[in-house]
């Protein structure tokens, strides 16, 4: 259970492999009792990314909760850097040009902060007060492009180079994952997903379909839409709702 927190949590999650792809590489889990929430998005193109999409949620999973913020930040960042490593291990077993890697946004709740970690373009957003941010930065080439003013946000979407990412766990023998942390207020809700939402949704359909109703109702939402779309790739989304009235 969290200790001296704040908030309570409720959450909702679903993942659906889409209308183009055979399978489903995406991974997640919503763990509201131990302020815990995690998706994870299979490199398309290499070797078993659902392997590694699997093998990160476990390792989230497996996480017992340390009792200051600064312990688990550290676990977290300590066992992924195993799962990393583990990763690596089976590529390099299956030959050497394999890649066995994913993507992967972790948010964690303590007392009144919300604590995230990414690598990749798996996203964060929080919805706040009828206005939507995306806490998380992709970490991608044309993200770079943009960042550098060498590319238009309008152009990005349509870059060819638009789904080649720079980060993600089990790409390279050193992971480097970006971390920050945000005041918690009553009504957050906090949206993590696959780039598969992204791809299909607008900002501000996505805050629309934030607005209201239950977590489960949101992610339902959100998911059949970009269904109704192309719905090119796999879709995960987990939606948190921080409250402190329990009734």
């Amino acid at each position: 259970m969290i200790c001296n927190q704040p908030f309570f949590w409720s959450s909702a999650s679903r993942t659906d492999t889409g209308n183009v792809r055979a399978h489903n590489e995406d991974a997640c889990i919503a763990l509201p009792d131990r302020g815990l929430w995690a998706v994870a998005d299979g490199m398309g193109g290499h070797d078993s990314g659902e392997v590694a999409s699997n093998a990160i949620i476990e390792t989230l999973g497996g996480i017992h909760r340390p009792p200051n913020l600064h312990s688990l930040v550290n676990e977290i960042e300590s066992q992924l850097l195993v799962c990393n490593a583990n990763l690596r291990t089976l590529a390099l077993s299956r030959g050497r040009d394999n890649i066995v890697g994913a993507t992967a946004v972790v948010l964690v709740a303590y007392a009144g902060l919300a604590v995230y970690l990414w690598a990749g373009d798996c996203r964060l957003y929080r919805y706040r007060q009828g206005r939507l941010v995306q806490l998380t930065q992709d970490h991608t080439q044309v993200e770079e492009m943009v960042s550098c003013g060498l590319l238009t946000r309008a152009a990005a979407s349509t870059h060819p180079n638009a789904n080649v990412v720079t980060r993600a766990v089990g790409a390279r023998d050193a992971l480097f994952m970006d971390i920050d942390a945000e005041p918690i207020q009553d009504g957050d809700r906090f949206l993590l997903c696959s780039d598969g939402l992204d791809k299909e949704l607008e900002d501000r359909e996505i805050a629309e379909l934030l607005a209201d109703g239950e977590d489960a109702d949101a992610v339902d939402a959100l998911i059949d839409l970009a269904l109704s779309r192309r719905g090119r790739d796999n879709i995960t989304v987990v939606v948190a709702t921080a409250h402190t009235d329990t009734n």
